[in-house]
């Protein structure tokens, strides 16, 4: 089968393009991830998929980077329940709409290599957007081979990032580690019965 792959991020991709190319798959990789901010991030993380698609011999296409596609969907969806569904459907469907256009049979995404995404809202999301495009979403759990692939990425010093991609992921990451921004200076003024500014 012809096969356009969603590619999140370079470590990610191992795997799965690894096992698609196993099962005799045709593969194509596709970036497209308006989610990742802030910009440096997005180009360091683009730059990986670069180097790593070189060494697999692995085609893959950079669509743009959208941030207003992105915010305009997630406004008002910024709780992390409804944030993501959201987040994996955009980027899905962007795949999808050139994998149709391209002349594709099927599109993946490596997504489903993540053991911190949710599986079953990803595969239905992805039937979903297939069903309206004419084409087939190609499913396979391959969290199995993570650790497998995020270990052979950190050998070649490959860049692992540590949070999802979006501000909010980060902010999270952050706030759990005790790291959340400090009280603003004014408010730490007026607390203190300091002066504000025009005072």
């Amino acid at each position: 089968m012809n096969i356009l792959l969603h590619i999140c991020c370079a470590p990610c991709a191992i795997y799965p393009v690894e096992e698609l190319k196993k099962e005799g798959h045709r593969v194509a990789g596709f970036f497209y991830n308006p989610n990742i901010h802030p910009y440096s991030e997005y180009l360091r993380r683009k730059a990986e998929v670069e180097k790593h698609a070189k060494e697999a011999g692995l085609n893959v296409i950079y669509s743009d980077y959208n941030i207003e596609d992105y915010f305009q969907h997630i406004v008002y969806n910024e709780d992390l329940k409804k944030r993501c569904p959201v987040c994996w459907w955009l980027r899905m469907e962007k795949a999808a709409v050139f994998a149709r256009d391209n002349g594709f049979e099927a599109f993946t995404t490596t997504l489903l290599g993540s053991p911190y995404q949710d599986q079953d809202t990803i595969k239905k999301l992805g039937e979903d957007v297939a069903k309206k495009l004419g084409l087939k979403f190609y499913f396979k759990d391959f969290s199995v081979g993570f650790k497998e692939a995020h270990d052979k990425a950190r050998s070649k010093g490959m860049y692992c990032q540590n949070y999802c991609g979006c501000v909010f992921s980060e902010k999270e990451k952050l706030e759990k580690k005790g790291q959340g921004a400090s009280q603003p200076r004014m408010k730490q003024a007026a607390v203190r019965g300091g002066r504000g500014p025009g005072k």
